[in-house]
């Protein structure tokens, strides 16, 4: 079994090996105490795993309650928290009781809030079920819900009580998200190594997953260790995602999966920051590539002034400003704060990829997985 030690305020452990699901009860008991268990989980999900984790748990002395709620980002709002609170509260859960998030990485940012919240704050285990829940939204503490307004702006730091990895959950995902996972995968190579984005470039990531999924949550468990509350250096998990949540917000939050507006946020920002002079000629064209081999967008056909309007309710803002995660080249990322008066016209640039339309059609969203959360 592969294991990477986060240490932040509250130390937790990543466990990755296939076969981990149905053995999640004799891993999660020694970490907690708690008599209850509720499992948190989507009407996707639950059809695939519901029982498995749910007979390990009681298999390992837990008493075991199930909450099920729509599937898709549209559910995550504080509604859908608010039935989740409704469960835990019949089920008379108490502080010393756990939950546990079955899912993709909405599924992941509503139970980790949900415990959070609820008590003022109780354990949570993950175990995600998608490959953007298991490379990046699983990993770091973050959860929350979305508002009308924009994405993830309500939510806490709640750290959970470990990981658990099970890549043989990835053969029930449809082919459309495991594209959308490889958003945030290759925006890890862009951030922080060079190397591993020209292993994606010349491999197919899905023949050596396992390294995949650990060179990530390594990546990332690096950041979140020195910057558990984003402060500074965590800004730099955020590249692609300003302009991807505009684009999420500019679709509904339907149709456009997260990793897809990221990977389409990460190669307009890469061209901006050329035309401005910042980043290294040729690196957006890199990223555009390597979006492509995945089946993943390189743009989006929304005005740039609609881009610079829906960015400027991000989280992100900091006054009149906003601080955007640029490169320099790959694998050598930082930020700047730019004025939101001058977004515009910083992002705009005179060309946009051939397949700019590509891959942003609704398709219904079936199988083991959810509309995708960020980090």
């Amino acid at each position: 079994m592969r294991t990477v030690h986060v240490d932040t305020g509250a130390p937790y452990d990543i466990f990755i090996e296939r076969g981990l699901i149905p053995r999640c009860g004799e891993l999660i008991r020694p970490l907690t105490s708690a008599q209850k268990a509720v499992i948190i989980t989507d009407t996707n999900v639950a059809p695939h795993y519901q029982w498995s984790v749910h007979n390990s748990l009681a298999a390992h002395g837990f008493n075991v309650k199930t909450h099920i709620f729509k599937a898709g980002e549209e559910s995550k709002h504080l509604g859908t928290i608010a039935e989740i609170y409704k469960t835990l509260a019949d089920f008379r859960v108490t502080r010393r009781d756990i939950i546990v998030a079955l899912g993709g990485g909405v599924c992941g940012d509503m139970a980790g809030f949900a415990a959070a919240t609820y008590l003022r704050g109780i354990s949570f285990v993950q175990i995600p079920t998608s490959l953007l829940a298991q490379v990046d939204s699983s990993v770091g503490g973050k959860t929350g819900v979305d508002l009308p307004q924009g994405k993830n702006l309500v939510g806490a730091f709640h750290q959970p009580a470990a990981v658990l990895i099970d890549p043989d959950a990835l053969a029930t995902l449809p082919d459309r998200f495991i594209a959308d996972g490889m958003g945030e995968v290759i925006k890890y190579g862009c951030i922080k190594d060079a190397a591993f984005f020209e292993q994606l470039e010349s491999r197919d990531a899905m023949e050596n997953i396992e390294d995949v999924i650990e060179t990530c949550v390594s990546i990332k468990r690096d950041v979140v260790s020195r910057d558990e509350k984003e402060s500074g250096e965590r800004m730099l998990l955020n590249f692609g995602h300003t302009l991807g949540h505009a684009i999420e917000k500019l679709n509904g939050f339907s149709g456009m999966t997260h990793g897809m507006a990221v990977a389409a946020g990460m190669v307009m920002i890469a061209r901006a920051g050329e035309k401005n002079e910042l980043t290294e000629p040729g690196t957006a064209d890199r990223i555009a590539a390597l979006c492509k081999k995945y089946d993943l967008p390189a743009s989006d056909s929304h005005g740039f002034d609609e881009l610079a309007e829906a960015a400027a309710g991000d989280k992100k803002t900091a006054g009149d400003g906003i601080n955007l995660v640029l490169l320099r080249k790959i694998g050598d990322s930082f930020t700047l704060f730019m004025p939101l008066a001058e977004l515009e016209e910083y992002i705009a640039t005179d060309t946009r990829p051939d397949e700019e339309t590509e891959n942003t059609e609704h398709t219904e969203n079936t199988g083991n997985t959810d509309e995708q959360s960020d980090i």
